[in-house]
């Protein structure tokens, strides 16, 4: 059954404008909750945005019923170690809701900004692969050893471990080569945004051919795909900014009638989960609307 979720940017809004909007969100019965890792707007216009482990804390606490994620950490930015510590104890605030998405990252101008070295991509994906062996370790083990050219754990422990015996991590990105391969590897799910159903099913069937190289079921992977929602292009350039034209293969515009038709390319598309992806200035009018294409493709 295809769930359905809502991705909050945290750029350019205030904590008690958070709180209103994920109480509106669960009350309006989505599934999902998630929120993104900057330091600085995502469209690179501003400065202005809050902490991400710190907000997925506070999600966990302020919600009861939703899945609480978080598409994506970068990788760059924190120690696997310091992560999976982090998730293991919002899974607890949470009472066992919690899901992990970890990507390689690609805000060049935070990780200068902030002294981060940045890489290259096969550097970055190489630490990304790590670190999801690394966490998946702590997290579901014991006790961790692992040896990498990032990352390195000696008897490593994770206490108390989560409430989810296998607390789902998802991988995020479009990348064929490597991040495809890396979610066939290691990931529970997949998460891409912003893209057609057509490139959905495309992608998906790359992961298939990476599950079936390594082993897998693919259909142990869920697929995710954040989308935007806008009613007319003045609203996709307030939204999104600079971003606006990269986006638009995957933002649901028009009537709710033609949104349903929308989504229901992208189920047909294998696609698991339906994100819609939100950013301040919160148009709440548009979560209404998508609550009303989203129960249209319920009762279908």
């Amino acid at each position: 059954m295809t769930t359905f979720g809502v991705h909050t940017g945290l750029q350019n809004t205030t904590i008690p404008e958070l709180r209103d909007l994920w109480t509106r969100i669960e009350d309006h019965g989505f599934d999902w909750i998630s929120i993104w890792d900057h330091f600085y707007s995502a469209d690179f216009t501003g400065f202005e945005c809050h902490e991400a482990v710190a907000c997925h804390a506070a999600l966990a606490c302020h919600t009861s019923r939703v899945r609480v994620g978080s598409l994506v950490y970068c990788a760059g930015y924190r120690h696997p170690a310091v992560l999976a510590n982090a998730i293991a104890t919002i899974d607890h605030l949470s009472g066992g809701r919690a899901d992990l998405g970890l990507g390689a990252g690609w805000a060049f101008n935070e990780y200068e900004a902030y002294g981060i070295p940045f890489p290259s991509a096969g550097e970055r994906l190489d630490l990304l692969e790590e670190s999801i062996q690394a966490i998946r370790g702590l997290l579901r083990q014991e006790v961790t050893d692992f040896s990498g050219t990032h990352v390195t754990l000696t008897e490593a422990r994770c206490e108390p471990k989560p409430l989810q015996a296998a607390l789902p991590i998802w991988v995020g990105g479009s990348g064929e080569k490597r991040t495809l391969r890396i979610a066939a590897k290691h990931a529970d799910g997949w998460n891409v945004p912003f893209v057609s159903p057509e490139t959905v099913a495309h992608k998906r069937s790359v992961l298939a051919d990476h599950c079936a190289t390594v082993g897998r079921d693919p259909a142990e992977i869920r697929t995710a795909v954040n989308v935007g929602l806008c009613q007319d292009d003045d609203a996709l350039v307030a939204q999104f900014g600079k971003l606006a034209e990269g986006v638009r293969p995957g933002v649901l515009m028009g009537s709710p009638a033609a949104m349903v038709d929308r989504i229901g390319e992208y189920v047909a598309a294998g696609v698991d989960q339906v994100n819609i992806a939100m950013r301040a200035p919160w148009d709440l009018s548009l979560l209404d609307l998508a609550t009303e294409a989203i129960e249209q493709v319920r009762s279908a």
